[in-house]
């Protein structure tokens, strides 16, 4: 099930679901508008010549108001809202559509597991053959929010949990 502005907005209030800071304008009929932050993180791809799976990629990390991304670029970035799900509520992280008809693509690999806490990571790429200008704090993305059948038997606790800024991938801890 999905919820509506009203549960959300309840939800909020009890303290049942955490997203903070919020103001009214963010909340929309099925989801909630999360705002892009100002740290960002791109792959120094001058320090190597391939990423691999067991190897943890070399990032540059910056801090800024207005970030350019160039054609076909990707680019990891936050959001200014941390969020605390329930053990019974996953989110979908999904782009704006005005954003989208852009040529800006908005990820966070699409999902968050309940029990999750910390701000968003989101990848961003660049799909058009124009630069895309983009200032913190403007509405970026939205999170769905489904309650599940029951809770989960374990909540999310891996190595994402807590995170703060933009963080890249840790692909390289997997046991596999």
């Amino acid at each position: 099930m999905i919820l509506s502005d009203r549960t959300i907005r309840e939800w909020i209030r009890q303290q049942r679901l955490i997203i903070e800071p919020l103001t009214e304008v963010q909340i929309q009929p099925a989801s909630v508008d999360l705002r892009l932050g100002t740290h960002f993180l791109k792959v120094n791809e001058y320090l190597s010549d391939i990423m691999a799976l067991d190897s943890e990629p070399d990032y540059e990390a910056f801090e800024t108001g207005e970030v350019v991304i160039p054609p076909q670029s990707f680019l990891l970035a936050t959001t200014v809202e941390t969020i605390r799900l329930p053990g019974d509520v996953t989110a979908f992280v999904e782009g704006r559509s005005s954003i989208g008809r852009m040529g800006l693509f908005i990820q966070n690999a699409g999902w968050v597991d309940p029990g999750f806490e910390g701000q968003i990571t989101l990848e961003l790429f660049n799909a058009s053959r124009l630069p895309i200008k983009l200032s913190a704090g403007r509405r970026i993305c939205q999170l769905v929010f489904a309650q599940m059948d029951r809770r989960a038997a374990h909540h999310y606790s891996g190595k994402y949990q807590g995170q703060r800024n933009a963080v890249g991938s840790r692909i390289h801890l997997d046991s596999q």
